[in-house]
């Protein structure tokens, strides 16, 4: 009965919130009737338990009728390699997105900001010590110049560093919010501290290791947070039960044939009774993430029913 009630709650949270949606939408086009789809997307519904609302960063500027900013996400890439996003900027999810508008991506030269003939932009650290240090004034020049381009001194500024906060799905649903982003790929043995202290607003790291450039890290930011942005998946409900979207990794997904070389599906999921679905998936859920990572389950609250699940996954191998 107590899992009953789970599953139901949460159906029940999930549509209000649908429906909120669908409602808020409507009012919105009925007062703005010059919004395109793409536009409501600037209002969202805070993932955590506060009213919807509509901050003054994500207002949209109207002139004659015709938005004039605002109609889609922008993201400025600022690297020294922008020839390395061509590939994934042009396939599957973000490319479909990008050519409805939805998101704009915009890719920069940081060598373009350099101050001599030969582009330099990296000169070796004060102190000594291995490596080159990626210089101040052209990262400085580079993000100014975006900002008057864009007629606004609010711009997330965010370096991808190891030394950065790490990525998670909420701080990709934060930085999913804003209509702007500005992402600055470090190189080489590092960037001019005074880059972080007086110009970035935040350092992100995608994980515990090095990488041998900022572009890799960037296109592993855009893809999460551009995959949170209503209009960029099929469903406004794909992503409720991603990994990390409830503190929980993903439960097991199957599809056809129903028997591969002996291995069948899971007959609940063949049953057709959405109860007992729920509940299998809530449990494998809970299971595979305190088998795989039970640093996560530490941070959550279970039912005595679940608390039992968690036990049993300590003594079974898989």
């Amino acid at each position: 009965m107590v899992i009953f009630c789970q599953v139901f709650r949460r159906f029940l949270d999930t549509f209000c919130q649908f429906f909120a949606h669908v409602v808020r939408t409507s009012v919105i086009k009925a007062l703005f009737p010059c919004m395109t789809y793409h536009s409501l997307r600037q209002v969202r519904t805070s993932n955590q338990a506060t009213p919807t609302f509509l901050t003054a960063s994500c207002m949209l500027r109207l002139k004659a009728g015709k938005i004039v900013s605002g109609d889609s996400m922008r993201i400025d890439i600022l690297c020294l390699f922008p020839d390395m996003f061509t590939s994934p900027l042009e396939q599957s999810i973000i490319k479909r997105a990008r050519e409805q508008g939805i998101i704009d991506i915009v890719v920069h030269n940081i060598r373009d900001h350099a101050h001599d003939k030969h582009h330099t932009v990296d000169d070796y650290p004060y102190g000594g010590g291995p490596g080159m240090v990626m210089k101040p004034e052209c990262v400085f020049e580079a993000v100014e110049s975006i900002k008057q381009q864009l007629d606004s001194d609010e711009i997330p500024t965010i370096l991808l560093s190891p030394q950065g906060k790490l990525l998670t799905q909420q701080v990709a649903r934060e930085l999913a919010l804003q209509p702007n982003l500005m992402l600055i790929c470090g190189h080489y043995e590092g960037i001019d501290e005074r880059v972080c202290e007086h110009l970035v607003t935040d350092e992100i790291s995608i994980g515990d290791y090095v990488l041998s450039n900022g572009e890799l890290a960037a296109m592993v930011l855009v893809d999460a947070v551009a995959r949170l942005i209503p209009g960029v998946l099929g469903s406004p409900l794909s992503t409720d039960s991603d990994s990390h979207s409830d503190g929980l990794l993903e439960y097991p997904q199957y599809t056809r044939p129903q028997v591969y070389r002996g291995w069948s599906v899971p007959s609940v999921l063949l049953s057709g009774n959405h109860s007992e679905i729920a509940r299998w998936r809530r449990c494998q859920a809970i299971l595979r993430t305190a088998r795989r990572r039970p640093d996560l389950i530490e941070r959550l609250t279970f039912v005595d029913k679940e608390k039992e699940w968690i036990s049993e996954s300590s003594l079974s191998p898989r």
